[in-house]
């Protein structure tokens, strides 16, 4: 129905949009559809566009757009710019179509609305909580790193940012989805009882939907439909035959540009009677590649010729059918151009004809302004209609009835023409929301297309009690949050739980002299330093000896056990830093209890081979008895550090 609501909206504005361009050009097109999927996808390319150079603006680089990028971008931007200002200069009132929507589906809207905040709960809840978790990490390494601390800092703050850009709109729509009934009015929230009886039905043109707009066929078909009263345009011909006519030319509704093609576009009160009678009015109806409404029922096979058969009415023919059914009539009179012949006298013209019409008076809302004080004496049982008047003046004319837009009814509902017992009849009431929507403000009549539909309603859609909106209301808060509570909450402890798996894998137990700091390589071993030599390449690797297969295997084990993780040495050395070495009793009494007395001319051997490979066999240098034997690779880029164990002879 929310679907539908605005499709039938921007079905209007691109309606009359396509009138404006039929005006001028004479070809009828859905133009509006054709420029409306035109900017929407040049909006979403540069939509893209500017997705892109924000994100790359947030990592630091620089958005280096084409010119035709460019100049997409602001043609773009001119060109919708250019459409709003029309839509809000020319349509302006037809944005209270909006504010009228949500007096109906406010309290669903809300509802629906808590369902969705929950929904996105799950994916904002994550990314909250990893920003979160990656702030608390920067901000670890800021004490341990002061050199790039100025950097984290920028980081961190874009972390936040971030976070408070996420998290602060998401909770405040959610709170004020919490709080907006109270607010809202919708006068589908009422108590039981209290509901007005149903509008009635003024078929506009007749039943266009299921016949060619202004013909006897369409009247005769809101007849059918159980219309109360029928809505037509009635326009004077030159030989002062009054006819049913709406546009002010014959293109749209007629076959004109067939039968005298130079005359298409001549008002239509510029023509005789007699030639207007030989008119086509339905073909256009049935043969259009276009259908006529939104959603329109494909017709009969019996339909579709009697359609094909319709000529333009008389009023005379209206009032006649009118009678016979006991169906009230409601015309627009349009007044004849400048040099028609009644130009001044097409108000009693059209007076007379109704009367010698001999219809019932009652049977007459009489709609026109101009000369409304003759009609009253003329014909004093003429039901007198006026418009969106004053009070004062509607009571002193002594008008009873006033036919307005719907859209007017925006405005408080128009309580204060209610209050003074002043009936009200909408116009153009097409929608079942926005007929229900009269129904549950008491609006007596409307005038519609869309009779066979709005017809079958038995009461107003949406329609609830105070009492039960406001236990949705309470129900839909109270679960929503407790729901939102425990997404975050499992996030969190999902979160905790995964760091504390990776710290648990990095606590490893080294050697005491490594935990221990601060310790140099060179300064425990300075004889080592002589065995290294330069690696191809910017760093300097210590080169390891290669082990002889005699070697014992208890040494091999006994200094792999030794041997710390690399993850938990490179935790807890720092390659930024150099330290002093510390040597004392307690260290080397454990190194001479860990080893066993190890034999002489066997250098001790490197539990690490992974370096090995790296370096080309013929060139390690054979080491002499008198040297020390190296269990350690250090790089200072790489920050890899190991420790060494020293054997001599």
């Amino acid at each position: 129905e929310v679907h539908s609501r605005w499709m039938r909206t921007s079905l209007e504005i691109e309606t009359h949009f396509c009138r404006v361009i039929f005006l001028g050009t004479g070809y009828w097109f859905f133009w509006s559809i054709v420029l409306l999927s035109l900017f929407g996808i040049l909006a979403a390319y540069c939509t893209l566009l500017v997705v892109l150079a924000f994100l790359l603006v947030w990592e630091g680089y620089e958005p280096n757009l084409h010119w035709s990028h460019k100049v997409l971008v602001l043609l773009v931007i001119v060109t919708i710019s250019f459409f709003l200002w029309i839509l809000f200069t020319y349509w302006r009132d037809r944005w209270l179509t909006t504010g009228l929507s949500l007096q109906i589906f406010a309290p669903y809207v809300h509802l629906s609305g808590i369902t969705m905040m929950v929904i996105l709960s799950w994916p904002v809840g994550f990314y909250l909580i990893h920003l979160e978790e990656e702030a608390r990490i920067r901000r670890y390494k800021m004490a341990n790193y002061d050199r790039e601390k100025t950097k984290r800092c920028n980081t961190l703050t874009k972390l936040r940012a971030l976070q408070v850009a996420i998290g602060l709109p998401f909770f405040l729509i959610l709170l004020c989805l919490y709080v907006i009934p109270l607010g809202i009015h919708s006068p589908c929230i009422q108590e039981e009882g209290k509901l007005g009886p149903k509008p009635d039905f003024f078929g506009h043109r007749g039943a266009p939907m299921l016949g060619p707009e202004n013909t006897m066929m369409s009247f005769e078909k809101a007849v059918e439909q159980g219309a109360w009263g029928l809505e037509s345009d009635v326009q004077l011909s030159l030989d002062h035959v009054p006819f049913l006519m709406h546009d002010y030319d014959l293109r749209r509704t007629t076959n004109i540009k067939e039968v005298m093609p130079n005359a298409s576009l001549t008002h239509p009160s510029l023509f005789h009677w007699r030639f207007l009678s030989t008119l086509n009015a339905g073909k256009w109806f049935v043969q259009s590649p276009l259908k006529p409404f939104y959603r329109m029922k494909a017709l009969s096979k019996a339909d579709r010729e009697r359609a094909e058969n319709q000529t333009i009415p008389k009023l005379i023919d209206l009032l006649e059918l009118a009678q016979k059914e006991k169906k009230f009539v409601m015309f627009d009179l349009n007044a004849p151009p400048r040099k028609h012949p009644v130009r001044g006298t097409y108000i009693r013209r059209v007076v007379r004809l109704i009367l010698d019409s001999k219809i019932e008076q009652h049977l007459i809302f009489w709609l026109p302004a101009f000369d409304r004080e003759y009609v009253k004496q003329a014909a004093p049982g003429f039901q007198q209609v006026g418009r969106l008047y004053s009070i004062e003046r509607l009571t002193k004319e002594n008008i009873s009835r006033i036919n307005v837009d719907y859209k007017r009814l925006f405005y408080n509902g128009l309580r204060d023409y209610k209050a003074a017992n002043i009936k009200i009849n909408l116009y153009l009431v097409n929608e079942p929301w926005l007929y229900s929507l009269a129904w549950c403000s008491k609006i007596h009549s409307v005038t519609t297309d869309n009779i066979h539909i709005l017809s079958q309603l038995d009461q107003p859609y949406f329609l609830m009690t105070p009492g039960y909106y406001m236990f949705m209301w309470l129900l839909m808060d109270s679960v929503s949050a407790v729901l939102i509570v425990t997404v975050f909450y499992f996030h969190c402890h999902q979160k905790r739980e995964l760091g504390s798996q990776e710290s648990s894998n990095l606590s490893i137990n080294s050697p005491f002299r490594v935990m221990e700091s601060p310790w140099t390589l060179a300064s425990l071993y300075p004889a080592l330093t002589k065995s290294r030599r330069k690696h191809p390449g910017s760093h300097h690797l210590l080169v390891v000896p290669k082990k002889k297969a005699n070697e014992p295997e208890q040494v091999r084990e006994v200094i792999k056990s030794l041997m710390p993780h690399e993850d938990a040495v490179r935790q807890l050395a720092s390659p930024k830093k150099s330290f002093e070495p510390t040597w004392d009793d307690a260290r080397k009494y454990t190194l001479q209890t860990a080893l066993p007395p190890l034999k002489m001319n066997k250098p001790a051997v490197s539990s690490i081979e992974t370096f090995q490979s790296e370096i080309e066999p013929e060139n390690i240098p054979k080491s002499k008895p008198s040297q020390e034997s190296s269990l350690t690779v250090f790089s200072p880029t790489t920050s890899m550090f190991s420790t060494g164990l020293v054997s001599k002879n």
